[in-house]
């Protein structure tokens, strides 16, 4: 038996892991859930607390911005779930990736990204890194002839997403940790739409595991945040830094994040079952040119997925037959489904890609990053699935 109770961390499943990972016992006031410890600064007993404290003889809090008990928690959960030593929570998913990037990257270093990687993350790393005498490469995503010619010798870092938003490409995470491994390099995977119910990424060999917890980790579209998961020396340097550029996540945050957590395993699972059958109905609708979603035998990557995920994911996105018009009366037609970004809450939501996140470009600068006007994304949340599938034909119709 452990120290809590209960039978040891390799043999626990899931759900169990979910729910009582991360956590000690007894807790604050002998209180069932992980209290909120809503302050800035921690006391000291005497200036010999104090001493032992910076001596590291003892372990414990200071001031906020480099730990907070209920945050503990929430990163230790996480790391359960993830299978990883040690985890890190900040105020959003893209705290997370630039201070993980700046604890690792100095002045003449070389990255290079997948070319669907979260785009803010593209950006960050083509525009500001720059600006720091850091170079960045896109290559093609599955391409691992593209990764190893991109490679250079002040390459440290290589990033990547699986699956990809919008159009769920899945990449094999053991080449990505091959490849990273034969040329020394730091690999970080963005496990966002996969969450660690589907998908391990550290059991491949990947060195980083990003979430955006904003997403699946949190689940009910009511807080931001975001994690990195990894072997501890490297989250310690990571934590060092972010002391420094103070993404951290607040404690009421990290408590909603530790309560979504419980309920991960059972709402993903929902979800992976819910998203197949839409998945299914639109590509057999009549209405529809293409669907994009791993689940389905058609998708380019559906046997990579079969290998290294449990399930496929909440993210289905289709092609309508039409323009830009006819595919937005769709979007507007729908009622269940809410129009919106993000992703990964019990609300199923719905968006343009074309009209959402790429407003800003014309109709052929669309095309260059592979946005097309008739493209839909669905987030597939909780409700009845057969309610969801209704709702898309009576839009489609």
């Amino acid at each position: 038996m452990s120290g809590d109770g209960n039978p040891p961390k390799s043999r626990r499943g899931l759900s169990t892991e979910a729910i009582h990972g991360g956590e000690t016992r007894p807790r604050a006031g002998n209180a069932i859930t992980t209290p909120i410890f809503q302050t800035s600064t921690f006391v000291f007993d005497d200036t010999a607390e104090l001493i032992a404290h910076h001596s590291h003889e003892l372990k414990r809090e200071e001031y906020g911005r480099y730990g907070n008990p209920t945050t503990q928690v929430a990163e230790a959960k996480c790391a359960a779930l993830e299978g990883a030593e040690a985890g890190l929570a900040f105020a959003s998913g893209m705290a997370a990736i630039t201070t993980a990037l700046f604890a690792v990257l100095q002045q003449g270093h070389h990255v290079i990204l997948t070319d669907d990687c979260y785009r803010r993350t593209r950006q960050f790393c083509s525009g500001l890194l720059s600006k720091f005498g850091v170079e960045a490469s896109i290559v093609e995503t599955g391409s691992i002839e593209a990764l190893e010619a991109a490679v250079r010798p002040n390459t440290r870092v290589l990033i990547s997403e699986s699956p990809t938003n919008p159009y769920n490409r899945v990449v094999d995470l053991d080449h990505i940790a091959a490849v990273g491994k034969k040329h020394r390099l730091l690999t970080i995977i963005d496990s966002t739409f996969a969450t660690p119910v589907n998908q391990k990424p550290l059991d491949h060999g990947i060195d980083l595991v990003l979430h955006s917890a904003t997403k699946y980790l949190a689940g009910h579209n009511d807080v931001m945040g975001g994690v990195i998961l990894g072997k501890e020396p490297i989250i310690d340097a990571v934590r060092d830094c972010q002391g420094v550029l103070g993404g951290v996540m607040d404690p009421h945050a990290a408590y909603l994040l530790i309560r979504g957590l419980k309920t991960l395993p059972i709402r993903v699972e929902h979800q992976n079952a819910s998203a197949l059958k839409v998945a299914e109905m639109l590509a057999a609708h009549p209405r529809v040119d293409a669907v994009h979603y791993a689940g389905l035998e058609t998708h380019p990557h559906h046997e990579i997925a079969r290998r290294q995920m449990r399930g496929f994911g909440a993210v289905v996105s289709f092609e309508v037959k039409g323009d830009m018009e006819s595919t937005s009366s769709v979007v507007d037609a729908s009622e269940l489904f809410q129009i919106a970004p993000s992703l990964g809450g019990v609300e199923s939501l719905i968006e343009q890609p074309a009209l959402m996140s790429f407003f800003e470009l014309t109709t052929e600068e669309r095309l260059e990053v592979g946005i097309k006007n008739n493209l839909i994304r669905l987030s597939i949340g909780l409700e009845d699935t057969d309610d969801l599938i209704s709702d898309l034909k009576q839009a489609l119709g």
